[in-house]
């Protein structure tokens, strides 16, 4: 068995202790699920879904949590906390979300959300995040504007229904917050508003 890491793996259970379920890692020998995620009813060789990542000391954890996002997924993600290296980013899992000052488009402020690509490392081979997204936005302008489109409707739907951006916005405001062009997202307001969703002022778009 090959665990798949910082991904989904279902896995057996093996030994009950006071602090949690040790499960099956195959090759990564046994990986612990703490006791505040053992779901009730479960017992020893029952298989369980979990989320399998690296704790604070790069040892393999277990979570029945679902992060807000993966490998390879792009997500609103909030900041948790700034240090003298980059941002640490609220992911759903106990473990903040690492992203380096050089994958930031600005410095990064505590409570702020901010649109990026959850990736591996290249050197360090561990999980972090980028604002740069435009580089793994590998879709066609039409495809790109209708993918946006859903992610300006979570926008909306998580930010009290507005959203200060228009057409007459300048094109850096809106790169800035969304990291889309403003033909992007412009697009992604008319089909919206073709939908029937959104309404068009002077002063931006809102829900309807």
């Amino acid at each position: 068995m090959k665990i798949k890491l910082d991904d989904y793996n279902t896995l057996r259970i093996v030994k009950s202790v006071d602090f949690g379920l040790y499960l099956d890692g195959g090759d990564e020998g046994e990986i612990l699920l703490p006791s505040r995620y053992v779901p009730k009813g479960v017992r020893i060789g029952d298989d369980i879904e979990v989320f399998v990542y690296l704790d604070q000391d790069e040892k393999l954890i277990a979570t029945t949590l679902k992060p807000l996002a993966k490998v390879g997924d792009f997500a609103w993600l909030e900041c948790a906390w700034t240090n003298e290296y980059g941002a640490f980013l609220n992911w759903g899992l106990m473990k903040d979300l690492f992203c380096p000052f050089r994958e930031q488009k600005q410095r990064m402020q505590k409570g702020q959300r901010y649109y990026v690509y959850v990736m591996e490392d290249e050197k360090t081979h561990r999980l972090m995040a980028t604002a740069k997204v435009e580089r793994y936005q590998k879709h066609d302008g039409y495809q790109r504007a209708l993918d946006f489109s859903d992610e300006l409707l979570r926008y909306l739907q998580e930010n009290g229904g507005h959203c200060d951006l228009g057409d007459k916005s300048p094109s850096e405001d809106i790169a800035h917050r969304f990291g889309v062009s403003k033909k992007i997202y412009k697009k992604a307001v008319g089909d919206l508003y073709r939908r029937r969703l959104i309404t068009i002022t002077d002063e931006g778009v809102t829900l309807v």
